[in-house]
């Protein structure tokens, strides 16, 4: 009887205890991580929220950029890591991608993460550097097909937003050329504006500053409407290529087992920072605008991303292009 009553207290303390920390939560700083290159469009996005997030929540909200393997490496991080909501994770569409991509993928999206809230979409803009020949999208089109083997296209490694981009621009046209992955879109940035590589497909949050410094020579945006902040350059469908539209969405994301209540208070401090004016502000100057407070909620995020897992994964199968 003694040893009952002895579980029996433990139990409750356990309890007692595991309600304390879900009450304090956070009672430290939260790191996000961010699976790319700092300064590049992901970044920009999870850095515009971190710091109101970090505000609503009473801690720091400290951005870790783990970039490699086209963003699984640091997705596979935060699915292993302690669901304590201390180790969340900002990823945009290749969340999505990858279970087609990656033959050997180690956790499954659907199943190895909390959903906190969708964030943005945004836009893509088709660029090259500044002395390409071509001025037009058609003449892209038809300068792209006449010399296939001589174009160099840039993206910033398998499952970024600017291959998947690149491979449904190629898929669109029915022409591969030569492509060139790096370690992040800045890098890709850097050789086009040097005019090392020729053109490269990515997202207005990466691209707006240079398109508007005319730094390099834009083609379309990947939208149904045009930008505000890019008022000038008209979508794919104007251009010529209908079919070719695209967007990146961005979620966050924590461990499988994170309890419901942490989600919550995640997903409050997230549906009030895209509220912020700053945030409203900054991402208008980007080309974007946070997703409606419908969109960002845990259910919403994780019907749209399974829904956005069976939608690529034809895309990428009729490509054929596979990672270890």
């Amino acid at each position: 009887m003694k040893r009952v009553s002895l579980l029996c207290a433990a139990a409750a303390t356990f309890l007692a205890g595991t309600a304390l920390a879900q009450e304090t939560f956070p009672n430290q700083p939260i790191t996000m991580l961010v699976p790319f290159a700092a300064g590049g469009p992901t970044d920009t996005v999870a850095r515009l929220v971190a710091e109101p997030m970090g505000k609503v929540l009473g801690q720091q909200i400290v951005i870790q950029n783990v970039a490699g393997a086209g963003g699984t490496l640091a997705a596979g991080q935060v699915a292993k890591a302690s669901p304590d909501g201390y180790t969340i994770l900002m990823h945009h569409i290749g969340m999505s991608t990858a279970p087609t991509l990656y033959r050997n993928l180690e956790y499954n999206p659907v199943d190895a993460f909390e959903t906190l809230g969708l964030v943005t979409n945004v836009p893509m803009t088709l660029i090259a550097r500044k002395d390409f020949e071509p001025n037009t999208l058609q003449e892209l089109v038809d300068y792209v097909k006449a010399n296939k083997d001589e174009v160099v296209y840039a993206n910033a490694g398998i499952g970024a937003a600017s291959h998947l981009c690149g491979m449904l621009f190629m898929n669109a046209i029915d022409t591969a050329v030569t492509t060139v992955p790096y370690k992040g879109t800045g890098p890709a940035m850097t050789d086009i504006l040097a005019g090392e590589v020729d053109f490269m497909c990515d997202q207005s949050t990466n691209t707006t500053g240079q398109i508007k410094g005319g730094e390099v020579k834009v083609y379309a945006v990947t939208t149904p409407a045009r930008l505000g902040n890019l008022p000038d350059v008209p979508t794919t469908a104007e251009a010529g290529l209908p079919d070719f539209q695209v967007g990146v969405w961005h979620g966050l994301y924590a461990p499988k087992g994170t309890d419901p209540a942490t989600v919550e208070k995640i997903n409050a401090a997230l549906q009030t920072a895209l509220k912020d004016v700053t945030v409203i502000e900054r991402f208008a100057d980007l080309g974007t605008a946070p997703v409606a407070a419908e969109e960002a909620t845990s259910a919403a995020h994780r019907d749209y991303l399974a829904a956005q897992i069976a939608l690529w994964k034809p895309i990428i199968e009729k490509a054929g292009v596979f990672a270890d």
